[in-house]
């Protein structure tokens, strides 16, 4: 075979490899009927476990709009966030409708694709604390959060958000002690056991401190102003970009026509979509 002719065929044979790799994801959800979502099960009131023990929430109502549009049903999954937020998915889920804030680490292996809602993240202390009154006061203390979190990064002083037009975040303290946890819910229980008892304080999104507050009433305070906004995207594993393009789409089309602004008025009680 002439070197030319062997040319043309390496050529042809690399098209028709990427050609049936792209779209895996989509395919997968237009053969199987299936949407696979992954969220945090312990999220409130983005996802969480309602009296009926099913997931429910605005992340989960999102995924259902979603879903409902690609013809598929939804199936729901809940991995640790430090698996998810690895990457490689490897096929095991086709997207993270989760409050997911895409700093730079998880963008070398997660592709964000479009941003569904924006809340600040707070600081939040047990309701008995005096120590704590600024965002300040935490240098030096024990703050819990979820392992593997932008809060995690935050603490850790390397936090850096991948979007347009993102604002520098501002540290006001010099060093604190992390207390990563593999749920928020296990951190608001530390924390519900009294000032510096197991931990000091949580760095969450306001918005899930909120929903605890009013939960839990007498056990937990908001302290200061918050600390940076973060803006949540949906995100998939990397490299499939017909299945990216296909999920901006219909991404485009809830907030056009509306849905995620009436999915927001209905979990939050305000508009937090835009």
């Amino acid at each position: 075979m002439n070197a030319k002719l062997y040319a043309v065929i390496a050529v042809l044979v690399a098209g028709w490899s990427v050609n049936a790799s792209a779209g895996e994801t989509l395919n997968r959800i237009k053969t199987t009927k299936t949407l696979v979502e992954v969220v945090d099960q312990s999220y409130p009131p983005f996802s969480f476990l309602n009296d009926k023990n099913q997931m429910d929430g605005f992340d989960i109502d999102v995924a259902k709009e979603v879903a409902k549009r690609l013809g598929a049903r939804l199936k729901i999954e809940t991995p640790s966030w430090e698996v998810v937020t690895a990457g490689n998915w490897r096929g095991r889920w086709d997207v993270c409708i989760c409050s997911m804030t895409p700093d730079k680490q998880k963008a070398r292996v997660l592709d964000f694709v479009a941003h569904y809602y924006s809340a600040p993240a707070v600081l939040v202390t047990a309701d008995k604390n005096s120590t704590i009154t600024s965002e300040a006061d935490i240098n030096a203390r024990r703050i819990g959060v979820e392992q593997g979190s932008s809060y995690e990064r935050y603490l850790q002083k390397g936090l850096v958000i991948e979007v347009p037009d993102a604002k520098p975040i501002v540290y006001p303290f010099d060093r604190v002690t992390i207390a990563p946890y593999g749920s928020e819910d296990l951190a608001y229980q530390d924390l519900a056991l009294g000032a510096g008892k197991r931990i000091d304080g949580i760095v969450s999104n306001l918005i899930t401190a909120k929903a605890r507050i009013a939960k839990t009433p007498g056990k937990f305070k908001l302290i200061g102003s918050p600390l940076y906004l973060e803006p949540n995207w949906v995100a998939i594993d990397k490299g499939d970009a017909e299945w990216k393009a296909e999920l901006a789409r219909i991404l485009a089309e809830l907030k056009k026509d509306g849905t995620l602004s009436k999915l927001s008025q209905k979990w939050i009680g305000q508009d937090i979509t835009q």
